[in-house]
């Protein structure tokens, strides 16, 4: 079975928005830019691969440490995050996005919500009558 984390965070959009902002407010919507990551050190990895999608589709736990001067540990760390989010997906020796495209990747999301709370909707139906509620 495939646990998956979904973390949406409602935030207001950019009202005036430019890349940086766009992309800042989707990774912080995906849960990317938690209190805990001072340096945003998962969000700087999702926009890695995002780069890599284009360049090489995909890149090594060792390759995004060089490219962001962070340990192996923190990006491990951070592409577990990823992959238990349903975001980033481990083939071979690299880490890809789970999509090519951003809108690709939230529609696959949105399904896993719409799953899950589908399963939790039987399973609250199904505690109601057992508990004759």
């Amino acid at each position: 079975m495939i646990v998956r984390r979904i973390t949406i965070v409602t935030n207001r959009r950019p009202t005036t928005p430019n890349l940086n902002d766009e992309l800042q407010w989707l990774g912080n919507s995906l849960g990317l830019l938690g209190e805990r990551d001072r340096d945003k050190s998962c969000f700087r990895i999702f926009i890695e691969l995002l780069k890599a999608i284009k360049a090489t589709g995909g890149l090594t736990s060792d390759q995004l440490s060089d490219k962001l001067a962070l340990t192996r540990a923190t990006v491990v760390h951070h592409l577990n995050s990823l992959q238990e989010r349903g975001i980033v997906l481990h083939q071979g020796n690299q880490y890809i996005m789970r999509e090519h495209q951003l809108t690709n990747l939230v529609d696959d999301i949105k399904r896993d919500m719409e799953r899950a709370l589908s399963d939790m909707k039987k399973a609250a139906e199904e505690l109601d009558r057992i508990l004759e509620l």
